[in-house]
């Protein structure tokens, strides 16, 4: 069923303020992400040079606040059940605010290690929790807009703290690079406190009213909000809940299936070896000046910065889809290209150039399609009684995903070289790139609730966004 939307004018009058600064808010727990992702590139040289870090140790300082958002996000789904998508969010903040200290403070690898698994926690807890409560939050008209900003948000944490990393390093103060972290972690820990409540969250506590009463200051008219109150109260007629549903309903599996899927896309496009280890990345082009590969990081946070508003002002216009299919498309050539420039003797001036030049264009690909569209999808697909389930089981492969990736790259530049190593990553790209044309959705337009009806009539997993 075609859905038909006035011009995006009318739809930006139509939304409240309130949502817009309510998304924006809870979007800053991206900002903290994409802080906590960056931080380490530009800390890491630093740190290793002072304790005499190996590469299989440096990998393990780097990949440890993935192990903290996988064990997370297994209890992720409890805590935004039991005590609500708000105070999750609460204890990301606080997670983030108390891992950043400790990893600022440390006096040997095991206390940074101590520090960044906590700080693993709150990214695990911020990336279950977010995606998910800004689906429930916004009307279906911007609901990919705003999720898309939670991505913009952790580029532009990852573009600041590429700057600051910069700023610190011709001092070598690390420590310093490290407590930067601390600063928008009290700041997203105060204004969460005056976040709204899920509306979906309380009318499956049996809080009719008080969702009603949310969803008055957020909708436009009254029709809207009767509309989404009846479409909720639709959807608490299944009673399959969580793990019984997934034993029991083969539809939610395919949507479980399909969000682990999306996450292992996401991660194995490479965007996560050029988050954590960019200065090895330059160091490996040709580039030996600590200085030159800090501000090479600096042009890579700006990159992702700006292309990610591609996918905030398209994704409700073009579609999910096609963005995904151009987004991996540029990934996929962009590291072909690069394993093939690193194929041979050391570059020249032009050659890294030319690098350099693939490698963002890497960056711009990912930032306007996998990485917004792929946490959108994860929270879009799963139905109302899964929605914990579902996306905690997308978002703990993320995390072990991106363990994996962190884990092995350094041994990977060891064992098959740069150039083999790269025509690994494009390859995964390509494969990804099958996996969008087969099974995923178009949901653009389309309320959560005809997705999951769509879903539990046993439609293709493609089509379920019709």
């Amino acid at each position: 069923m075609e859905h038909v939307f006035p011009s995006d004018t009318l739809l930006i009058k139509k939304t409240k303020p309130q949502v817009i600064w309510i998304c924006l808010l809870a979007a800053l727990a991206g900002l903290l992400f994409g802080l906590d992702i960056g931080v380490i590139s530009g800390a890491l040289p630093l740190i290793a040079r002072q304790y005499g870090l190996i590469d299989s140790q440096q990998e393990w300082v780097v990949s440890s606040m993935m192990i903290g958002a996988a064990a997370a996000t297994l209890c992720s789904g409890f805590l935004a059940y039991r005590l609500g998508r708000k105070y999750a969010l609460l204890i990301a903040a606080g997670a983030f605010c108390v891992g950043a200290l400790i990893c600022a403070g440390a006096v040997n690898p095991d206390m940074l290690i101590l520090g960044r698994i906590i700080l693993g926690i709150g990214l695990g807890v911020a990336s279950y929790a977010t995606p998910l409560y800004l689906s429930e939050i916004t009307p279906k008209h911007i609901r990919g807009a705003m999720i898309s900003t939670y991505q913009l948000m952790i580029a532009l944490g990852i573009l600041i703290v590429f700057l600051t990393n910069t700023a610190f390093s011709y001092s070598g103060n690390w420590r310093g690079m490290l407590l930067v972290v601390a600063i928008p972690s009290l700041i997203f820990l105060f204004g969460a406190f005056f976040l709204p409540r899920s509306p979906r969250w309380l009318m499956m506590h049996g809080r009719t009213e008080e969702a009603r009463n949310v969803l008055i200051k957020l909708r436009s008219n009254m029709a809207e909000v009767d509309e989404e109150i009846n479409e909720i109260k639709e959807q608490l007629q299944v009673k399959q809940q969580g793990w019984q549903l997934f034993k029991e309903n083969g539809n939610f599996r395919r949507t479980v299936s399909l969000g682990i899927f999306l996450q292992i896309m996401q991660q194995f496009s490479g965007v996560n070896v050029m988050m954590y280890y960019a200065p090895r990345i330059f160091h490996e082009i040709g580039f030996t000046s600590t200085t030159d590969q800090m501000w090479g990081t600096v042009i890579v946070g700006f990159a992702m910065t700006v292309a990610t508003f591609i996918a905030v002002g398209f994704v409700d216009k073009w579609g999910r889809k096609p963005m995904l299919y151009i987004g991996f498309i540029i990934m996929g050539l962009a590291m072909t290209a690069v394993g093939t420039l690193l194929d041979g003797e050391a570059l020249s001036v032009l050659g890294r150039g030319i690098t350099v030049t693939m490698l963002l264009l890497f960056i711009i690909g990912f930032s306007m399609s996998a990485g917004p569209l792929i946490w959108l999808l994860c929270s879009e697909i799963q139905p109302l009684k899964g929605r914990e389930f579902g996306i905690t089981c997308s978002t703990f492969t993320c995390h072990i995903a991106g363990m994996l990736v962190s884990a092995s790259f350094l041994s990977l530049l060891n064992s098959l070289g740069s150039s083999n190593t790269f025509y690994l990553y494009a390859s995964l790209n390509a494969v990804a790139l099958l996996v969008i044309y087969l099974f995923v959705p178009e949901t653009k337009n389309i309320s959560l609730e005809q997705i999951e009806k769509n879903l539990m009539s046993g439609k293709k997993l493609r089509d379920i966004g019709q």
